[in-house]
């Protein structure tokens, strides 16, 4: 049932991407997303869409199992392309009662359709490809500066490490807690919105225990190695950008310029 759930997931392999340096592939992703913003022509997207089909390429994940991510945000697709499509204001090409579609708001939800769907597979290529670990080194990498403002850079990267480390976790729990809950009667597919409210009850009371009780086994192990958080610690394996880190933030420059370009005069 979760299996269609990649974020936070690693897929271990060898790529030009998986040998990347963390931080150009977190500076990479905002990079990406920024640009989904800058863009505004179907040109652009269609920009957008080819550089990252070049990015799964040279990530050697398979495509099939990253569209599997996209399984979990089709229903918030599907509202927020109704919601344009019918609630946009214009040229009307279409209309049935109440109900009408505007040459502006077909666009706009076509539009918003690829934003979001590169916006999810761009993002799942950095996780498929950076472990937990890198990415917590590059966050706290980038966001050392603000050591100087008094914000503990150190803390906030190891707290979204675990949060990453803990959703595939939380999800298998999950699939474990619904077979075993579904071998004692209880019914998930019931179409009764209360009886699906009250089934919720036996899955949510045992995984958040779980929760719970992984997190105290967590922190009890972390005192007991004398964690005391990021002043004076040292990395074992500290990042250092190569020759191919330095063509790649090339690569996402002349790429984000010509997003701008074609926002300028297309």
């Amino acid at each position: 049932m979760f299996d269609s759930i990649t974020l936070g997931q690693y897929y271990q392999t060898d790529s030009v991407l998986h040998r990347l340096d963390p931080r150009v592939k977190l500076v990479g992703t905002f990079t990406y997303l920024i640009s989904l913003f800058v863009v505004k022509s179907f040109w652009g997207y269609l920009l957008a869409a080819m550089f990252l089909f070049v990015m799964i390429k040279l990530s050697n994940v398979p495509f099939r199992y990253i569209v599997r991510g996209m399984k979990t945000i089709l229903f918030l697709l599907l509202i927020t392309v109704c919601f344009n499509l019918f609630l946009t204001p214009g040229e009307v090409i279409w209309q049935f009662s109440i109900f009408k579609i505007t040459r502006e708001g077909l666009s706009f939800a076509i539009k918003m359709a690829l934003r979001l769907s590169l916006l999810i597979l761009g993002s799942s290529i950095m996780t498929l490809t950076t472990t937990p670990t890198q990415l917590t080194d590059a966050l706290e990498t980038l966001m050392k500066p603000l050591r100087k403002v008094h914000v503990p850079v150190h803390e906030i990267a190891m707290m979204m490490s675990i949060a990453l480390r803990f959703i595939p976790i939380l999800m298998e729990e999950t699939d474990k807690i619904m077979k075993a809950q579904i071998a004692r009667g209880a019914d998930f597919e019931s179409k009764n919105i209360v009886k699906k409210i009250k089934s919720l009850v036996p899955l949510l009371v045992p995984l958040f225990i779980s929760a719970f009780r992984r997190a105290n086994d967590l922190a009890m192990a972390m005192e007991a190695r004398c964690y005391r958080g990021g002043e004076g610690r040292t990395k074992m394996k500290p990042l250092v950008y190569c020759a191919k880190d330095r063509v790649a933030y090339f690569i996402l420059l002349a790429f984000f310029v010509v997003c701008i370009l074609t926002r300028i005069f297309l």
